[in-house]
């Protein structure tokens, strides 16, 4: 799986520890940053990221302080469907019900036990489609309606 990954200077540690993780899993990550503790602007890593799932690359994941900021962001890109994830039960729901395309996280919310066991379920969950299909479709129609 590929994956395009972001952070703030307020996850940068998280998204660190989560990039090798994924990469263990051997999945492809293309890391756009932050790489330092310098303080940067969340929605310029967030459109980056999400500009690139929008346009079929890989899935995203985004981390900031609360993973809030990155999400509100990165739905703003059409074609994404960022969600907040904060534990297993999220991550199951968000990838199963909703089709999300990007996880975001909290470096300040979540441990890193948590976010790593998270990230596994989201990375594993199949979209259920069904029922649910109509609803994401309605979500989608959100976009073409601004």
């Amino acid at each position: 799986m590929r994956w395009i990954v972001g952070a703030d200077h307020a996850g940068l540690a998280l998204k660190r520890h989560l990039v090798e993780v994924l990469r263990r899993w051997g999945d492809e990550v293309d890391d756009v940053g932050t790489h330092s503790a310098e303080k940067v602007d969340y929605p310029d890593y967030a459109a980056q990221v999400a500009q690139r799932v929008a346009a079929g690359e890989g899935r995203g994941l985004l981390v900031c302080g609360t993973g809030i900021g990155m999400a509100m962001a990165a739905n703003k890109v059409t074609g994404v469907r960022a969600a907040v994830v904060t534990d297993v039960f999220t991550a199951r729901a968000t990838r199963a019900h909703n089709d999300a395309n990007v996880m975001t996280v909290g470096e300040r919310v979540i441990g890193t036990g948590v976010a790593e066991e998270a990230l596994r379920v989201f990375r594993d969950t199949a979209f259920e489609g069904g029922r649910h299909a109509l609803r994401v479709a309605k979500v989608d129609a959100l976009d073409r309606a601004r």
